[in-house]
């Protein structure tokens, strides 16, 4: 049996090849503590599944639910964002409800790329990012983020052929994997170029509130696109709420954009249980002092984690941002990440992401997510010096 070439492309996933790694583990009786998934082990707050537990005794919350039923989540969504970042929305053309973001951005490709076309993806980069372009058909040229530059892409060195046939460009800052933040100024420089270059511009932003103390708060993509000419943006509930499970996002921005990608919605698949959407409502208007205490707790694992680190001998860069600590292997593990990453599942149990997962510059490099509590992580650490050790 023969499957479509579009699957090519898409046979290896750090992800998919950790999970297996992990069974792997397992199976063998090893405890896993698992440091691969950014998946966040803090509970949704009781405001938010109150509200959502209210819904599931409402019987007319159990249809179909079609874009005009999602007013209500989008005037919430416009609501919060102007508030927060200064910026009216149009609820009806310039806001569109998710199944998660990743749903977004894989689906973006289908509504704005033709065959043959590129997309600008950072490198190291979120390895969802790719699979859309591919089953669009377009082509990918990575812009290499490296610490010289603060893991921000060169425009500049992008070759004219590529400039010419680009269609999209995507961005994520706070960055996953490196953790690094951009300023403003980086935003502007991007829009002027893709304004310049008739290109989309993408930013997926799902760690705008995951910025530790002292850390100046991320911008969004149309503080730098005002007048929402070239950019969309991408907002997930996972991160800030810990609703990785209930699949919920929104994207934001230029009202062609947000059509073509409903469009492409609405021949794949409905939204959400209505009742998710309210307890999605009920996330944005809680308390702030709710998602202050998640940047907290993670703020205090980060300290914790690198602490640790550095007490073994492994010296990292504390990270501004993000659920994560990029970090470069020692020099004999440095060209091969995912050898480093499968070995020490096999051997230890803690589970992590090699760098290479996440596109070419990231060999040398693993990420760990800092999803479990202090004591935990210290006893990651503690396997992770008996391996190197070996």
């Amino acid at each position: 049996m023969q499957f479509a070439q579009r699957l090519q492309p898409l046979n290896r996933n750090v992800f998919a090849d950790m999970d297996r790694a992990k069974a792997q583990a397992r199976k063998a009786g090893k405890e896993i503590l698992d440091l691969s998934l950014g998946s966040s082990d803090l509970p949704v707050a009781p405001p938010i599944l109150e509200t959502i537990e209210k819904a599931l005794g409402d019987r007319t919350t159990y249809g179909y639910n079609l874009f005009a039923s999602t007013r209500f989540f989008r005037d919430a969504i416009a609501t919060w964002y102007e508030n927060r970042y200064g910026i009216p929305l149009n609820p009806e053309t310039e806001v569109l409800p998710l199944i998660g973001s990743q749903e977004g951005t894989a689906h973006l490709p289908l509504a704005v790329m033709n065959p043959g076309e590129f997309a600008l993806l950072l490198d190291p980069g979120y390895p969802s990012h790719t699979g859309g372009v591919y089953l669009a058909g377009g082509q990918i040229y990575t812009m290499p983020l490296t610490v010289e530059n603060a893991y921000l892409p060169v425009l500049g060195d992008i070759p004219p052929a590529v400039v010419e046939s680009a269609k999209m460009m995507v961005l994520s800052y706070p960055h996953n994997p490196t953790t690094a933040t951009a300023p403003l100024s980086f935003f502007q420089e991007a829009v002027n170029f893709c304004r310049q270059h008739d290109i989309i511009l993408v930013h997926d932003f799902p760690y705008h509130d995951f910025v530790f103390e002292g850390t100046t708060q991320p911008p969004s993509i149309l503080q730098a696109d005002k007048n929402k000419e070239i950019a969309i943006e991408f907002f997930t509930f996972s991160k800030s709420y810990n609703m990785g499970g209930f699949r919920t996002g929104f994207a934001v921005g230029n009202a062609a954009i947000i059509g073509a990608l409903r469009q492409v919605k609405a021949v794949v698949d409905f939204n959400q249980y209505l009742g998710i959407m309210r307890g999605a409502v009920a996330a944005l208007e809680c308390d702030r002092a709710i998602v202050d205490d998640t940047i907290k707790t993670f703020q205090n694992r980060r300290d914790a984690f690198v602490a640790a680190l550095k007490d073994m001998g492994w010296s990292v860069p504390t990270p501004t941002a993000t659920m994560y600590v990029w970090a470069q292997l020692p020099p004999a593990w440095r060209n091969d990440s995912v050898k480093f990453a499968t070995e020490l599942v096999a051997a230890t149990g803690v589970a992590v992401s090699p760098g290479a997962g996440f596109g070419k510059s990231g060999e040398g490099y693993v990420r760990f997510a800092l999803v479990h509590d202090p004591d935990i992580l210290q006893l990651a650490v503690q396997r992770l010096a008996s391996f190197l050790i070996g």
